[in-house]
């Protein structure tokens, strides 16, 4: 959670569009960038995830052709240009709608040509078939770097020599002996044939439609980052560049428009979890109500100050009632409570006149409120005591509530029935689990954990994507327990956790 103004955190997931978010970062601030920009074939298949933030993207790029379309990705790519530091890179992945326009309209202009570093081909082994014309199997990625001095790790991305390659060397001493001191491995190329697309049944397969296979993107990130260094996808997607960022002890940034890109992203994290060390934060439209009202109060301080657009004291315990400041210096106090009283508004009052006097005189004069008071709700004594300081001494105290500052949402609920499909001689059964969720604003999805650890309380899903709420698999005897989640489409989430025993008889 941040405010607005996103200072320069890492390892987060922000729902919106990235064009604001990218004017927000710091110039110089990111080392690497992968994008994989919707591509421009006017298709409604490009609709993935069906939410109104991704409608709406998707009806923005096409509102005028190709021009309009290279427009709308060059106002991005410019940003790019800007936060990336003088030794990072950027992968544009693209395909032949619009490729050629890309390179000469936009990367060659923002970064010049000389800084053009490779056209890689990801090759399909398996790609569509054409009966007039040569069968489209390639994606094109281009590889630019922001200034001759950029990082390549080739090490780190050699693929292995087989062993009919150093068998048919062994003809040519000099050409063996050049595989032995490459031991490590060769060079890839710019052709990719040995990354293959993930097929309906892999083991990576999320249930998004055009999700990058992990070892693409691993490839990428080792080839031009270190640990450490911050990687952004802009377009997220799926969540492969964060999910592979993160694996690799990189740093993060993810964007998207759509919330459930978001909200899968985040769940693949939690999938990963033993290898997922970082804390990360996630910047939604709207907040759930139930989260905020039982979140750390140091934390919640710090954040809704941040949200209101003022500067936290970072440090517990506030300033003799005094939480935070405006951007102009004037006290803020939160209180993580519904119906605040009226000893609330007298003791800040009294600490509003000493936390900076000639600010306080100031505003009095010119009748601008002298402080603010941050909480869920108030109660009548608190708004007759603002009031009763205005009439007798023209001092104005700003009674704030939270959803003034951030839109809140109330969680979705959600209920599971199990049903007996069919017993085995061993005692297994086969069981069909359905959920049944509900929300003001829609469901989007549910996810299950199968194997849910009720004493860490972490949801690792064994199936991430169901658009039902349906699942039928077979268990053996046992004790289990077994969490769903529904997330709504502002990306709010609920879980429902029960217990299943299989009995041997």
């Amino acid at each position: 959670m941040t405010h607005d103004e996103l200072d320069f955190s890492v390892n987060k997931l922000i729902l919106g569009d990235n064009l604001d978010s990218l004017k927000k970062l710091p110039d110089e601030s990111i080392d690497l960038i992968y994008l994989d920009p919707p591509f421009f074939s006017n298709r409604n298949y490009e609709v993935i995830w069906g939410d109104a933030g991704e409608i709406r993207s998707f009806q923005d790029r096409w509102a005028g052709g190709i021009d309009h379309y290279i427009a709308w990705l060059y106002e991005r790519v410019v940003q790019m240009h800007r936060i990336l530091k003088n030794t990072g890179s950027i992968y544009l992945h693209c395909d032949w709608h619009a490729n050629a326009y890309i390179r000469v309209h936009i990367l060659d202009k923002i970064f010049g040509a000389k800084n053009f570093r490779n056209e890689i081909a990801w090759h399909y082994i398996m790609g569509a078939s054409a009966r007039s014309s040569f069968g489209e199997k390639y994606d094109t990625i281009y590889w630019y770097s922001k200034t001759s001095n950029y990082i390549f790790n080739l090490d780190a991305v050699k693929t292995p020599y087989n062993p009919e390659t150093i068998a048919r060397s062994r003809r040519g001493e000099a050409r063996y002996h050049k595989i032995l001191s490459e031991k490590d491995g060769k060079n890839p190329g710019n052709v990719w044939t040995d990354i293959h697309p993930i097929q309906g049944n892999g083991k990576e397969r999320i249930g998004y439609p055009t999700q990058k296979p992990e070892a693409l993107l691993e490839r990428i990130i080792k080839a031009s980052s270190n640990e450490g260094d911050v990687v952004l996808d802009p377009f997220m997607g799926g969540g492969t560049t964060i999910a592979v960022a993160d694996r690799l002890k990189r740093q993060w940034i993810g964007i998207d428009q759509s919330p459930m890109a978001v909200k899968v992203t985040e769940l693949r994290l939690q999938k990963q979890t033993e290898l997922f060390t970082s804390a990360y934060t996630l910047h939604l439209h709207k907040y759930d109500y139930d989260a905020l009202f039982t979140e750390d109060p140091f934390k919640f301080e710090t954040w809704i100050i941040q949200q209101y657009g003022g500067i936290p004291h970072n440090k517990k315990g506030g300033d003799k009632g005094v939480d935070g400041k405006t951007a102009s210096g004037e006290p803020i106090q939160v209180k993580q409570s519904n119906n605040v009283g009226v000893n609330v508004v007298k003791n800040f009052y009294l600490s509003a006149k000493h936390y900076h006097k000639i600010l306080f005189e100031k505003n009095v004069s010119a009748k601008k409120p002298v402080g603010y008071i941050i909480a869920f709700s108030f109660g009548k004594g608190a708004f007759e005591e603002v009031a009763r300081i205005k009439n007798s001494e023209d001092v104005i105290i700003q009674l704030v509530r939270v959803d003034e500052i951030v839109d809140l949402a109330v969680k979705p609920t959600v209920s599971v029935q199990t049903s007996e499909l069919e017993k085995y001689p061993d005692g297994s059964r086969k069981i069909e689990f359905t959920a049944a969720g509900n929300s003001l604003s829609g469901v989007e999805f549910y996810s299950w954990d199968f194997s849910y650890d009720q004493e860490k309380k972490r949801f690792k899903p064994s199936v991430i994507i169901d658009k039902v709420g349906k699942q039928i698999i077979t268990l053996k005897v046992g004790t289990y327990t077994i969490a769903v989640k529904v997330v709504d489409n502002d990306g709010i989430e609920n879980i429902e956790v029960f217990k299943l025993k299989i009995n041997g008889g």
